[in-house]
């Protein structure tokens, strides 16, 4: 068995790592954490002139037809560059929600201006920092959607926004919800990674329109859809934080050699490689349920992000320290990636939710195989 990528996948790889490498730099990052507004919108504009925001659109949208292999190298990469960009909501969230789940009117008005870069449709589903089902409060009386919604990313930047609420039938579905209408109400939050505004979104009766195809078991299927790509764009920024770390240990100085020499430091980043292939491995599963539809998506899933939670918050948090005192500050970048891993692990939920839900899944499939 082939576990590599294709020719044709390192190309993609190449082709975007270069052109992010002209845009989503540190200096950038730093730049977008001290802004007053965090959003990259030049990277993001080069995105779309580039093809990559509508990677997975149908051509008959304007995007390529690509799926879940290539969204998931594209995720890798915007999280190794820290692109101060709203990937995960408009590609792993708002994107599927609408091309599968939307009406032809909504594919039609919505998917040409994201992929052109023109409009961001956000995904408001989180209350109180989980984005499931169940946890659903958000009501929807004759088409009109009242509640709150928070943290939602990119809110102040998006047009539009999918919203989870219940039904009249107090079901959970998912709506498409306008956000200038005047009785939409966002708030920004004091976000850890000012380069992810978020914000917090109140509805006082606000119009919106269904996604006739969603429901639970839909809602749940996108979210694990972004859980995987969510654990390769983790991956990618805590890559990039452990070649940040082995390079200056390789060049920082003690006792009159590299601290890289010293075995307490070379064991640690041994431990920092290890988490983050463990989370690779777990990734590519994801990816391959996510691509093939595979039945145990759910649970893939689940490790996928479990995995990836690990592994970015250990080494994150190991490249501060061992870049000493010097990593605590300001101009460094250490802080950087540690500020992104912890905006991503809020955004879909924190370890107990999907610790929770791996349980469930593999109760549900033991009680199946009895």
């Amino acid at each position: 068995m082939n576990f590599g990528f294709s020719d044709e996948h390192d190309a993609i790889r190449d082709t975007l790592a270069r052109m992010l490498s002209d845009h989503a730099t540190l200096a950038v990052a730093h730049d977008c954490l001290e802004a007053a507004d965090g959003f990259d919108s030049a990277t993001w504009t080069a995105l779309a002139d580039g093809g990559w925001l509508g990677l997975a659109i149908a051509e008959n949208y304007g995007g390529a037809a690509m799926g879940a292999i290539e969204l998931a190298i594209v995720a890798e990469e915007i999280g190794r560059s820290l692109a101060a960009i709203p990937f995960g909501p408009v590609l792993g969230l708002a994107i599927p929600a609408i091309q599968d789940l939307g009406t032809q009117s909504q594919r039609e008005n919505l998917l040409p201006r994201i992929a052109e870069g023109r409009m961001i449709v956000t995904a408001a589903l989180a209350e109180d920092g989980g984005s499931a089902p169940e946890r659903v409060s958000a009501k929807v009386l004759q088409d009109r959607l009242s509640g709150r919604k928070s943290p939602v990313s990119f809110a102040s930047d998006a047009s539009f926004a999918i919203v989870a609420a219940l039904d009249e039938g107090g079901t959970a579905r998912l709506y498409l919800a306008d956000l200038s209408d005047p009785s939409v109400s966002i708030s920004a939050l004091d976000a850890i990674d000012r380069t992810r505004p978020t914000s917090e979104i109140v509805f006082h009766d606000t119009p919106v329109e269904l996604l006739p195809g969603s429901d639970p078991a839909a809602i749940r299927t996108l979210l694990d859809g972004a859980a995987v790509l969510a654990a390769f764009e983790q991956i990618g920024l805590a890559e990039r934080a452990l070649f940040l770390t082995r390079d200056y240990a390789c060049e920082r100085q003690a006792f009159g050699r590299q601290i890289g020499s010293f075995q307490a430091v070379k064991h640690r980043l041994a431990d920092m490689f290890a988490k983050i292939e463990l989370a690779r491995s777990n990734a590519f599963f994801g990816a391959w349920a996510l691509a093939s539809g595979d039945e145990r998506l759910s649970e893939a899933a689940a490790v996928a992000r479990l995995a990836a939670l690990d592994a970015v918050q250990f080494t994150t948090e190991e490249s501060v320290q061992l870049h000493g005192g010097i990593g605590f500050t300001w101009a460094a970048d250490p802080h950087l990636f540690l500020r992104r891993g912890w905006q991503l692990k809020a955004e879909l939920g924190l370890a107990d939710l999907w610790r929770e839900r791996l349980l469930c899944n593999l109760a549900d499939g033991q009680r199946a195989a009895n």
